[in-house]
């Protein structure tokens, strides 16, 4: 059994949460592990740089000179790319849809993988109640301050129970200016975001959803 820490808004340990080592046991391996991630990095990607190429600029194709007696060389159209407001050559043009299809065993494997990972590790801990009067980004820094976690990069999970208001919620408005602190709903956190951080802060009502993600084998 692993015993994940317990801590209150104030920093002060108050206890233990024990997590069955069954729940820990994972079959990833790490050639799954590069390429969960590697999907993921690939499928940030906008693809929407775009330039025009000499067909597509909005210039005058006439001639710029005739063809023969000035001693010049010949051109075609001011629609050239050696002419001011040209077409671009070899410039980036938008791509064909690159996405990168992620198999669901494959991605569940990954985010149990990591989340285990944490918690061996003993860099997951418990905070047993998140909610606060009114938005205070002292009182968050004070906790990172007493548990260790101040200036780490730091991933907080929440519950479902804070679905609706996540960004409005008086927690997320005390964090959201400390560099380095992010804050997921724990089922809509993928492997990069655990694979990024140091550190993991689970609220206590997100502990649910932590188990039924460990047990699903």
């Amino acid at each position: 059994m692993v015993s994940v820490k317990k801590y209150d808004i104030g920093g002060s340990e108050i206890g233990t949460l024990t997590i069955e080592d069954e729940l820990l046991k994972n079959e990833a391996h790490s050639q799954m592990i590069k390429e969960y991630l590697m999907a993921i990095r690939r499928n940030a990607r906008q693809w929407s740089a775009n330039t025009k190429v000499r067909s597509e600029v909005n210039h005058s194709h006439q001639k710029p000179h005739r063809q023969k007696g000035l001693g010049r060389s010949r051109q075609g159209s001011l629609a050239a790319p050696q002419y001011k407001g040209g077409g671009r050559v070899f410039g980036p043009r938008t791509k064909y849809e690159q996405h990168v299809r992620i198999n669901k065993k494959e991605k569940r494997s990954a985010i149990r993988y990591f989340l285990a990972k944490k918690i061996e590790a003993n860099k997951m801990c418990v905070l047993e109640d998140s909610k606060m009067a009114k938005p205070k980004t002292k009182v968050i820094v004070d906790f990172l301050k007493k548990t260790g976690l101040y200036g780490k990069r730091v991933l907080f999970l929440a519950g479902n129970d804070m679905a609706k208001s996540l960004n409005h919620s008086n927690f997320v408005l005390s964090m959201r200016n400390i560099e380095k602190n992010e804050m997921r709903l724990v089922l809509n956190a993928n492997g990069y975001d655990l694979a990024l951080c140091e550190h993991v802060v689970i609220l206590e009502p997100a502990i649910d959803n932590l188990m039924q993600i460990l047990k699903k084998a």
